[in-house]
């Protein structure tokens, strides 16, 4: 009697499930730490252009070493440019990041003169985006203390090699490198480049306030997301 034919091993469905979820989770892993990551902005340094409960996404590799061949037609990277914004951790506190926009390369000689930008003897153009919302202007000689003088006259600096200087839009309500110094090109993550939510409720300021903080803070969140999320800057472009 012949004997019959082998059949092949057959796999559960659960095994499927478990390797197809495996083999997701390593690319996203792979993709938000090499091409894009996730950010949200907890304060409104960088009003209006962003606001607080934006959510972006963040192209981690167009900073990073340059490709060749293929790597480079499909993840072509290049230099930071001044007027990008760009997402770094805190010269402070690296655990911290931080998104601001580069206005200072190295080797650019930064002034501020009355609230006015100038970069290279040049007032930098803002096209718009820079936003002052205190009248008062802080003279160089100003009594209220050197991070009041900094906010409206500082410098002249010239930023180190290797080394960027960024600024909030919001000029009159951001703690950027007039306050703790350039930033290391080695900090840099990234240029955000596109808003994929936008929240208008109640956004977590990164902080850990326990399980029920969260908790409540996700139920709020899920509650509110049809009647408070700002539809209109949802998958906007980040200029």
């Amino acid at each position: 009697m012949a004997s019959e034919a082998q059949q092949p091993p057959t796999h559960s469905v659960f095994r499927e499930y478990l390797e197809a979820l495996i083999v997701a989770a390593i690319f996203l892993g792979f993709t938000n730490t090499f091409v894009l990551k996730t950010f949200y902005i907890p304060s409104g340094s960088m009003e209006e252009t962003l606001l607080i409960g934006d959510h972006l996404f963040v192209n981690r590799y167009i900073f990073g070493p340059q490709a060749t061949g293929i790597e480079k037609a499909l993840l072509p990277g290049r230099e930071v440019r001044r007027g990008d914004i760009v997402i770094f951790r805190s010269p402070e506190t690296p655990k911290l990041d931080l998104v601001k926009r580069c206005v200072g390369l190295p080797g650019d000689e930064i002034l501020v003169v009355d609230k006015e930008l100038y970069v290279n003897g040049e007032l930098f153009p803002d096209e718009g985006y820079t936003l002052y919302r205190d009248r008062r202007v802080f003279s160089a000689s100003s009594a209220f203390g050197e991070n009041v003088r900094k906010r409206d006259n500082f410098g002249p600096f010239q930023v180190p090699d290797e080394h960027l200087f960024c600024m909030g839009d919001n000029r009159d309500q951001s703690y950027d490198s007039r306050f703790f110094g350039s930033v290391p090109y080695a900090h840099v993550k990234g240029r955000a480049f596109l808003i994929y939510w936008s929240y208008g409720g109640e956004t977590s300021d990164g902080t850990w306030k326990g399980l029920g903080h969260r908790a409540r803070q996700f139920a709020k969140t899920t509650l509110g997301f049809l009647t408070k999320t700002r539809w209109s800057r949802t998958f906007h472009l980040i200029r």
